[in-house]
């Protein structure tokens, strides 16, 4: 049996699929599984146990390097093709595989609806459910055994030691409106240090070295920037962390995927939805009282982001560090 997974991006919602390819390998172990995705995002599933083949695909790329991917996808001759993304692009690039049974969300559920005229079988889902539950119930759907949620990830070892306890505060965010204030975050990792004992980095990405410098400085020596960092490293040092706070990213889902704590901190995106997934985890939002949901810079002079006082994270710190002795 061959199947072609579809989710292109971005990195949070492609962890939030893993559950769903874990899924397909626990129901048919000898199938070859392959997985469809941006390059950018490539490598979080080097990391994925039970994926046959990665095979990156560039939406904005030459037309003839769509094509000649295309044909690549076709000569594979897969038995069913799985859309998880629900866009008119993901859609397209699942109906052009070739696949003899092509699968979907509802219209109800798609982010664009008209991507599903593309499927040859659609499935109703919750669409309020946590996007993890919404994958595995198409999974169910389908014949899949989606009982439980599983990462089956390979952590590799930490690069360089880590002082214990370990605290990972991730102040950067791909929205402007996502960022919670890099003051507030310097004062959380100082009374992370003061209160709690704990050794605090800040991770960073590309482009977010100037913030994460900025939230050192404003922590007065309590919290280190941590050195750049890949997947793997990410996995290994959250795997590590006694706790991790951030806003809503990537970094804090692949936190979120190997066990770690998580306090989320939440504008303009639903945590029910988009956040982490476990009971234990506690989430700040604003969401209720966010009038640019899912737009990537507020229409308010104010982010809503930045109205979380960090005595509402300290307290969801607090409550959730308890959960865990």
């Amino acid at each position: 049996m061959k199947v072609l997974l579809v989710r292109l991006g971005a990195l949070g919602d492609i962890v939030h699929a893993i559950p769903a390819a874990a899924a397909i390998r626990r129901t048919w172990p000898e199938v070859e599984l392959d997985w469809l995705v941006e390059p950018r995002y490539e490598e979080v599933l080097r990391h994925v146990f039970g994926i046959t083949r990665r095979i990156t695909i560039d939406t904005r790329g030459s037309r003839r390097a769509l094509l000649g991917r295309i044909g690549e996808l076709r000569a594979r001759r897969y038995d069913l093709a799985i859309d998880l993304q629900g866009l008119v692009k993901s859609a397209v690039l699942t109906r052009l595989s070739g696949a003899l049974r092509v699968v979907g969300f509802a219209k109800e559920a798609l982010r664009e609806p008209i991507a599903g005229a593309l499927y040859g079988e659609h499935y109703v889902t919750d669409n309020r459910q946590h996007v993890l539950h919404k994958n595995l119930a198409l999974l169910r759907a389908i014949g899949a055994d989606a009982s439980r949620i599983e990462f089956p990830f390979d952590v590799p070892p930490l690069r360089e030691p880590m002082p214990e306890p370990l605290a990972l505060v991730n102040p950067g965010a791909g929205w402007p409106n996502k960022r919670w204030p890099v003051d507030r975050f310097g004062a959380l990792a100082r009374w992370l240090a003061d209160e709690h004992g704990f050794h605090v980095r800040v991770l960073w990405g590309p482009g977010e070295q100037a913030v994460a410098d900025a939230v050192v400085e404003a922590a007065g020596g309590r919290a280190v920037r941590a050195p750049a960092t890949t997947i793997g490293d990410l996995l290994a040092l959250a795997r590590r962390a006694r706790i991790f706070i951030s806003g809503d990213t990537g970094p804090m889902h692949l936190a979120a995927a190997v066990g770690t704590p998580i306090v989320g901190i939440f504008g303009p995106t639903d945590a029910a939805r988009n956040g982490p997934f476990t009971d234990a985890d506690v989430s700040v939002s604003r969401f209720a009282t966010c009038i640019c949901h899912h737009e990537r810079r507020c229409r308010r002079p104010e982010p809503c982001v930045s109205t979380i006082e960090l005595a509402e994270v300290q307290a969801a710190v607090t409550g959730r560090l308890a959960t865990t002795r």
